[in-house]
């Protein structure tokens, strides 16, 4: 059995993007997920000075931990203003001081969501181009646009086309990778 690391790249209790990475994780067959949840691994701002001072955070060494004990990494990313989550970008920049490779060569499907119509498409770019720098092994990128009208909590992505559109990615990651 595979091991799944999830998680939404946002801190909101209520994030649509930790449902969407919840949603696509247990699409695996014979694989544990396990969620993180970013609230988690709350740190001070990175700043060398911050480092220099006193280390590495504790935080960002258990994130940084728990990423090297998957098979497969699903994340979903939230678009803050176009970019990274703050609480995202954060523990990316405190774990890349451990290692720069972060994502330790791990499969990762990244996913993006939002309730309008581009489903995070900005953020889902940067990351697709900016990942691979840091370790991750991209096997596969999806957006999901409209989340309110294409997601239901219990039945998931209720959208036929965008429901295939995802277990195709995830058919091949697991006729491959997983």
């Amino acid at each position: 059995m595979k091991k799944i690391i999830a998680f939404g790249g946002s801190s909101s209790k209520n994030s649509i993007n930790k449902q969407l990475a919840v949603y696509a994780a247990n699409l695996f067959s014979n694989a544990t997920v396990e969620l993180l949840d970013l609230n988690d691994y709350e740190m001070p701002i990175y700043s060398v000075d911050r480092e220099k001072e006193n280390g590495i955070h504790p935080l960002a060494q258990q994130f940084y931990d728990k990423i090297g004990t998957a098979d497969l990494l699903v994340i979903s990313l939230a678009e803050h203003n176009g970019a990274y989550a703050s609480a995202f970008k954060n523990i990316l920049d405190w774990a890349s001081r451990i290692n720069n490779k972060t994502f330790q060569q791990k499969p990762m499907l990244l996913l993006a969501t939002s309730p309008g119509a581009r489903g995070g498409s900005t953020v889902l770019e940067i990351a697709k181009i900016r990942f691979p720098f840091q370790g991750a092994d991209l096997k596969g990128s999806f957006s999901l646009p409209n989340f309110n009208e294409n997601f239901d909590s219990v039945k998931g992505i209720i959208n036929p086309e965008l429901k295939n559109q995802l277990m195709e990615i995830v058919n091949i990651f697991s006729s491959n990778t997983i």
